[in-house]
């Protein structure tokens, strides 16, 4: 956990919650990912759209136009990839026509016509709506909005964080080597994250999470002889519909070389409610109580107890739980 979640990618409703846009880091994320090519790999459908669809009231026309300029040029490399997959096909169909047919030419038009496929899948998933709601889903490697309080101002704001938290002191490298930070464990807090909790405490405003289980799991029995484990993935929503206001820890990235700075995060998690447990799953998100964000935003950490009486005392909604459809 969290295997992903869902999230507000309409930032404006985070104002409820007193929470302004940190259109700076907004404005890097555009520029930045437009550069390294990872527009579409790291940053959810929706949050894009959100960005690109922006008015200048809510995003300044800078950042705005940043967007759709990555948006334009991931739709250009996909189709340049698309031309040169489509003139590959065209050479092995003509190789395969020939009275020597050879089984490279018959790897390559394999090939050429998946990829031609899977380009055309992402000019259609770019160009079609994300949702009808605006909401919008993330996996650990995207980035997502994150509530802090920003520590020059103490005013709560809103900026985007990898999901994925590099802990103090760790490379790159340390990431690929322990890739699971996504998920602070309660359990392992005075540990594992002891820079961190107490320290740097966010919140992240989600009205579902998916997690992936065995399905035999699921269906509560045991795996009959010579059965394979088969995994399915479960979308888990609060019984009355309530969003949930998930505890987070993050740190911020220096900017090093050609790297700007960024920041990256965490959701915490817990053992699970009995009716998650049922479904297959053994960890869930904390969703704190809404009149503890302001303390758990401004952590003290010489007052541990504290911040952990606020995760003892957590919102304690009723999970329903389905099969997850594919996401649009």
């Amino acid at each position: 956990m969290c295997y992903s979640a869902q999230i507000w990618a309409d930032f404006r409703k985070y104002e409820r919650l007193g929470g302004k846009l940190a259109i700076k880091e907004f404005t890097k994320l555009a520029g930045w990912t437009k550069k390294k090519g990872t527009w579409v790999k790291v940053v959810p459908k929706a949050m894009r759209q959100a960005m690109t669809d922006a008015t200048s009231g809510v995003l300044d026309i800078g950042t705005i136009e940043l967007a759709r300029e990555a948006d334009a040029e991931a739709i250009a490399l996909i189709a340049a990839e698309i031309g040169v997959q489509e003139a590959r096909l065209v050479e092995a169909n003509t190789k395969l026509a020939s009275a020597k047919p050879t089984k490279k030419a018959e790897n390559d038009r394999r090939i050429a016509t998946n990829k031609i496929d899977a380009g055309r899948k992402k000019l259609d998933d770019m160009a079609s709506p994300a949702s009808a709601n605006g909401i919008g889903r993330i996996w650990p490697g995207y980035f997502a909005p994150v509530m802090i309080r920003d520590p020059e101002t103490g005013e709560r704001s809103v900026v985007p964080m990898r999901y994925r938290c590099r802990l103090p002191g760790w490379t790159e490298a340390d990431e690929i080597e322990k890739p699971g930070t996504y998920n602070a464990r309660r359990d392992k807090l005075s540990t594992v994250w002891r820079k961190v909790f107490g320290y740097h405490h966010g919140v992240m405003v989600v009205d579902r999470f998916y997690e992936s289980v065995c399905l035999h799991n699921l269906q509560r029995r045991e795996l009959v002889p010579g059965e394979r484990e088969q995994s399915v993935e479960i979308l888990f929503t609060p019984a009355t519909g309530e969003d949930l206001f998930v505890a987070c820890l993050w740190t911020y990235v220096k900017p090093e070389g050609d790297n700007p700075g960024f920041y990256t995060f965490a959701a915490i998690t817990d053992e699970p409610p009995l009716e998650v447990v049922e479904a297959g799953h053994d960890r869930c998100p904390i969703p704190i109580r809404e009149d503890d964000i302001d303390a758990w935003l401004n952590p003290d950490p010489s007052d541990l107890p504290r911040q952990y009486a606020i995760l003892d005392r957590r919102a304690r909604p009723f999970y329903k739980h389905q099969l997850a459809k594919p996401e649009t």
